[in-house]
């Protein structure tokens, strides 16, 4: 297991970790291709996509769809009927996973500070973090477009150790999908893998985090085996 003593913050993606959302993905997707006249495609599909941002999964869906590669132009075009069928569609079937709620409760309690780094456009993001009541649990939350590069590039979890002038030892990423551990190693910080969410199919044992959980309740007892919570003023 990791060396976790120094560990001050850490960052949590959020669909297929925090919350499961692809029941709303799947209905905005579906809504968007049946608008274009288009063959669906299925929830588990649309599982197997998310990840990478908005416009990558409809890219996906638009490739399964044609049978073809999709052109720029017409995934460009697609991608504001996405957006509004996906604003009708959030919050409608999305649901937290299990332990989530109690587990941000006690690291809250003991001191960590948290943030959100997740590939989903930030004016979904936010949205969804408040109508499950976590959102006052994060100081920061990035989307997808926060930034200039979104994960597996390490930028956004960069970017969390400049603004609270950490060094890597004190940051923790927790994910679902190997963009998450991908990023993690990047940035030269510690990660932890869920097995339940959304990975492309893959195990994400394979990514190598320093540790795997196969319910993000057991997130706890790798990071309680750390040293006891430090002060950190500087988070």
């Amino acid at each position: 297991m990791a060396s976790w003593d120094k560990l001050k913050a850490i960052a949590f993606d959020l669909d297929g970790t925090l919350i499961d959302s692809a029941p709303d993905l799947a209905a905005a997707t579906q809504a968007t291709l049946a608008e274009l006249q288009l063959p669906s495609c299925s929830e588990e599909q649309v599982r197997s996509w998310v990840g990478n941002g908005a416009k990558v999964l409809m890219q996906r869906a638009l490739t399964h769809s044609l049978e073809r590669p999709v052109e720029a132009d017409m995934l460009e075009d697609t991608m504001p009927l996405f957006m509004k069928h996906y604003q009708e569609n959030l919050e409608q079937h999305s649901q937290l996973y299990p332990g989530v709620l109690a587990v941000l409760d006690e690291l809250s309690s003991l001191g960590y500070s948290m943030a959100v780094v997740t590939n989903k456009p930030y004016r979904f993001a936010v949205p969804l973090l408040k109508a499950f009541k976590i959102e006052h649990h994060f100081t920061e939350v990035l989307g997808g477009d926060s930034l200039e590069k979104m994960k597996p590039d390490p930028l956004p979890l960069t970017h969390l150790l400049d603004k609270w002038k950490l060094t890597p030892e004190a940051l923790l990423m927790v994910g679902d999908s190997k963009n998450d551990i991908l990023a993690a190693k990047a940035a030269g910080i510690s990660s932890i893998g869920l097995t339940y969410g959304y990975n492309y199919g893959e195990d994400i044992g394979l990514s190598c985090p320093d540790a795997v959980c196969v319910q993000f309740s057991e997130i706890l007892k790798f990071v309680n085996n750390s040293v006891k919570v430090m002060e950190h003023e500087n988070v």
